[in-house]
């Protein structure tokens, strides 16, 4: 099963799994956002859970690869100058340098190949830009070995379990680390900020 097709068939619980425990968490991260009207790309924005805790000054583009997601997004951005655009993170349709600041909430880990989106996410950022992340990843050198086994099935329907961060930064040297705090599940979830160079 394609994750376009798995999502299209999560749509409608994903922001029941989702939306309580994730909410403060996606909060404190946005709060990073600055003041300044600036060009926000939301990767993977799904069903725009991220989007009533927006601020209002910035202009918005949200991209997610299937259309039931976006359809569920878009009552949250009535408050926002905001645009949708179907397509995959993996492969932005977005000139270089398109977007001041770029938010990863839940998305690296989803993605079939995380390189590939966060290379995608340094492409169309402009250089003093920033990466908001909040996701899940191993700790570099961790075994996980339960997670590790599981991933090859989980990740078909829903999601990675064996995605180091340390890993797709290190090769994506235009990004640079300015803060990585643990989040939920002893640090399996994290909130990072990156800066391109």
């Amino acid at each position: 099963m394609s994750l376009k097709h798995s999502y299209t068939l999560i749509a409608p619980f994903y922001d029941a799994a989702l939306a309580a425990a994730t909410r403060s968490l996606r909060a404190r991260s946005i709060a990073g956002l600055p003041d300044d009207a600036a060009q926000i790309l939301v990767s993977g924005v799904g069903t725009g859970l991220d989007l009533p805790l927006l601020p209002a000054q910035h202009r918005y583009t949200g991209i997610d690869l299937t259309r039931a997601m976006l359809q569920r997004a878009l009552p949250r951005a009535a408050a926002l100058d905001f645009r949708c655009v179907q397509g995959d993170a993996q492969r932005l349709p977005f000139a270089d340098g398109s977007f001041e600041h770029v938010i990863l909430h839940l998305i690296l880990a989803v993605l079939p190949d995380p390189l590939a989106g966060l290379r995608e996410t340094a492409r169309v950022l402009a250089p003093g830009g920033s990466v908001l992340i909040f996701d899940k990843f191993l700790q570099a050198g961790q075994a996980a070995p339960l997670r590790r086994l599981l991933n090859p099935l989980v990740r078909r329907v829903a999601t990675r379990l064996d995605v180091v961060f340390e890993d797709l930064l290190e090769k994506t040297p235009l990004l640079v680390l300015e803060s990585d705090e643990p989040a939920l599940a002893a640090g399996w979830f994290r909130l990072i900020r990156l800066r391109r160079v």
